[in-house]
C-alpha cells in the first residue's frame, strides 16, 4: 500500500508541479507575531496558510518592533515580520534593505495605520457640516465637558503615548482652548477607552485621540475627522511630536506605513508561491478591527482568530493563495 501511495504522490506531483516543489522549498521558517492584537491574529492567519496550503513548517516566535525589525535588519532573522510598522525604525529598515538581508513584501494593511481625531459615526451623520478639525472647534457646545458644561471636551490618550503628545501638541496648534474646549486627561488606555462605550451607549457627542485598526472601533464606528490642513513632515518632526515644544503649527497627522518584511535569504529559498501569497494578503483596517471585536468579545487567542477569519471570509482570503491551496485550508478548517 505504502508503495501505491507514494507512487500516487509521485504522479500528483508531476501533475501538480509547482505546488509539490514550493511546498519542498518552504520547509522551516520563523513568523515574529508582535504584542499587539492585528499582528498576533496575522502572524497566526499566516502560519495556518502555509502550512496548510504551502506545506510549510512554520513556528511562530514573540516580538516586538524594534527588536524584531533590528534582529531582521542586522541578522535576517526571523524570516517574516507580518505587520511591520517601519516607519518606527526608518533608519534600521532602510540599512538592512540596503545591505540585502530584508525586502519589503506588500503591506497587510494598506489604509495604513490611522491615528488621530475621532467622532462617533452616529454624530457625524447627524451632523454633516463637521468634517474636520476646524469645523468641530466651531461648536464646543456640541461635545460638552462631563464636569463643565460650559466647555467642550477633547479626550486624550494616557501619558507616556505618542498619540497623547501629539494631541497636546494639535490642541495648541489649532487654539482649541481659545475655542471654548478643554483637553481631558483619561488616565490610562481603559479610561480612554471607557469613555468612548460611555458616550457610544448614551448616544452622546465625544470627540478625541484614538486610532485604526482596533478593537474598539470594530464593535464601535468612528469618524476619523479631516484635519483641514496639509501634512507638514518638517513641523511634525519639529514641534509636533515634541512635548515641551511651544509653538506648534497645525499639521495633518501622516498615515504610518505597515509592510511585510521577509529575511532576504528566505525569499530566495522559497517557491514564488509562498512569496505572491505574501504580497497578496491584505485586509482593509475595518475588516480586521471587526475581527479584533469578535476576539475581544469571545476572548479568543491570535489562533482561534484566525481560524474565525478564514471561516467567515472565505470569499477574501481564497483570492490571496492558489486554488490548490485554497483547497487544503479549508480541508484542514
Amino acid at each position: 500500500m505504502k508503495y501505491l501511495l507514494a507512487s500516487t504522490c509521485l504522479m500528483l506531483g508531476v501533475l501538480g508541479g509547482s505546488s509539490v516543489t514550493s511546498a519542498a522549498e518552504c520547509g522551516s521558517l520563523t513568523i515574529a507575531s508582535m504584542n499587539w492584537q492585528s499582528a498576533e491574529v496575522l502572524s497566526n492567519l499566516d502560519k495556518i496558510i502555509l502550512n496548510e496550503g504551502y506545506g510549510c513548517d512554520a513556528e511562530i516566535t514573540i516580538g516586538d518592533t524594534v527588536p524584531t525589525i533590528t534582529s531582521m535588519a542586522e541578522k535576517g532573522e526571523p524570516d517574516i515580520a507580518p505587520e511591520a510598522w517601519i516607519d518606527l525604525l526608518p533608519d534600521v529598515v532602510k540599512k538592512g534593505t540596503e545591505e540585502g538581508r530584508i525586502i519589503k513584501v506588500g503591506s497587510p494593511l494598506p489604509d495604513g495605520g490611522v491615528q488621530g481625531w475621532w467622532i462617533p459615526k452616529y454624530f457625524a451623520d447627524a451632523h454633516p457640516d463637521i468634517k474636520t478639525i476646524p469645523d468641530m472647534l466651531k461648536h464646543p457646545e456640541l461635545f460638552p465637558d462631563p464636569e463643565d458644561p460650559k466647555k467642550g471636551a477633547i479626550f486624550n490618550g494616557p501619558q507616556g503615548w505618542g498619540g497623547t503628545v501629539v494631541t497636546s501638541q494639535l490642541y495648541k496648534a489649532f487654539d482649541a482652548e481659545k475655542a471654548g474646549f478643554k483637553l481631558v486627561d483619561t488616565g490610562s488606555a481603559a479610561g480612554l477607552d471607557g469613555s468612548i462605550a460611555k458616550a457610544y451607549e448614551a448616544k452622546e457627542a465625544w470627540v478625541g485621540y484614538y486610532w485604526a485598526p482596533t478593537a474598539l472601533l470594530g464593535k464601535y464606528p468612528m469618524v476619523k475627522l479631516e484635519p483641514g490642513v496639509p501634512e507638514d513632515a518638517a513641523e511634525w518632526k519639529r514641534c509636533v511630536t515634541v512635548a515641551d515644544c511651544p509653538d506648534p503649527k497645525p499639521s495633518a497627522w501622516p498615515v504610518d506605513t505597515i509592510v511585510t518584511l521577509v529575511a532576504k535569504p528566505f525569499s530566495e529559498k522559497v517557491g514564488p508561491e509562498v512569496m505572491d501569497y505574501l504580497n497578496k494578503r491584505a485586509w482593509s483596517n475595518d475588516t480586521v478591527s471587526k475581527l479584533m471585536a469578535w476576539m475581544t468579545d469571545n476572548q479568543a487567542s491570535g489562533e482561534e482568530g484566525a481560524k474565525h477569519f478564514l471561516e467567515e471570509n472565505e470569499d477574501l482570503w481564497t483570492k490571496w493563495v492558489t486554488p490548490e491551496a485554497a483547497e487544503k485550508i479549508k480541508a484542514a478548517l
